[in-house]
């Protein structure tokens, strides 16, 4: 390991030792589950996003050793999910200064489950997107699959890429079952002629509508923050996004 690799892995490490003391300041805020507090929360929630920038930019790309970058990756995606329902909470409260309680349950319960999920959930995942990244053959076999999808003359679509894989994971976060993106058909057209697909879902319980509701809403919110244009419908969302690659 370089003098400069060993130099920015410490700095990133104090970066997340730091990250560690406002977890528990957030805590605080959160546990008091009232709207009083917003600008606190959204201080925090901005100190928060000001460091994962500062590592992702300045140090984290000078990080060679695949464990160290495993490690890295893994503790900033927790903190990306963080940030993304903590501006959700901010923008809820902000638009209609209420809150369900089990909106503040969830959060608290997301923040002290944060080891489980950097060893679990999101190292799995950086796992296999530094194996994607980096492992020839891993990288081979996608241009395969992506040639022979190009050449194929079906009809078939499929998704690819980090948008998708958001939408997918917003939605199972917030209870879908099943998820689904699909053309956009001639009925959608009519209600957002620049319509490219549908993301269709559901959940368990089908009797919770209100559980739906806010599937499709954490979508609207998520794509939008992108510049898309967004319809809601019942269990399903239409977007002008181009989530389909045509083969």
């Amino acid at each position: 390991m370089s003098y400069i690799e060993k130099k920015y892995l410490n700095k990133i490490n104090e970066i997340f030792e730091n990250l560690s003391n406002l977890d528990q300041i957030l805590y605080n805020q959160l546990a008091k589950k009232s709207v009083k507090n917003i600008n606190e929360i959204a201080q925090s929630c901005a100190e928060c996003n000001k460091n994962i920038n500062f590592i992702l930019k300045k140090y984290y790309p000078e990080i060679k050793e695949m464990m160290d970058k495993l490690n890295i990756k893994s503790t900033l995606k927790f903190y990306y999910d963080l940030i993304h329902k903590l501006t959700d909470l901010i923008r809820n409260i902000e638009n209609f200064r209420k809150v369900d309680q089990e909106y503040y349950d969830k959060l608290l319960e997301f923040i002290d489950d944060k080891m489980n999920l950097i060893s679990g959930k999101y190292r799995n995942i950086c796992a296999q997107e530094l194996t994607a990244f980096y492992d020839k053959n891993s990288r081979a076999q996608l241009e395969k699959i992506l040639i022979e999808k190009l050449e194929s003359k079906s009809r078939q679509y499929f998704t690819f890429g980090s948008l998708e894989e958001e939408i997918k994971k917003i939605a199972r976060i917030e209870g879908a079952t099943y998820i689904e993106i699909i053309p956009a058909d001639n009925t959608v057209k009519e209600e957002l002629n620049t319509a490219k697909c549908m993301i269709k879902y559901n959940i368990q319980d089908e009797l919770s509508r209100d559980k739906e509701r806010q599937i499709g809403e954490k979508l609207k919110v998520y794509l939008e923050s992108k510049n898309y244009q967004v319809l809601v419908r019942p269990g399903m969302v239409i977007t002008n996004a181009d989530l389909l690659l045509d083969n």
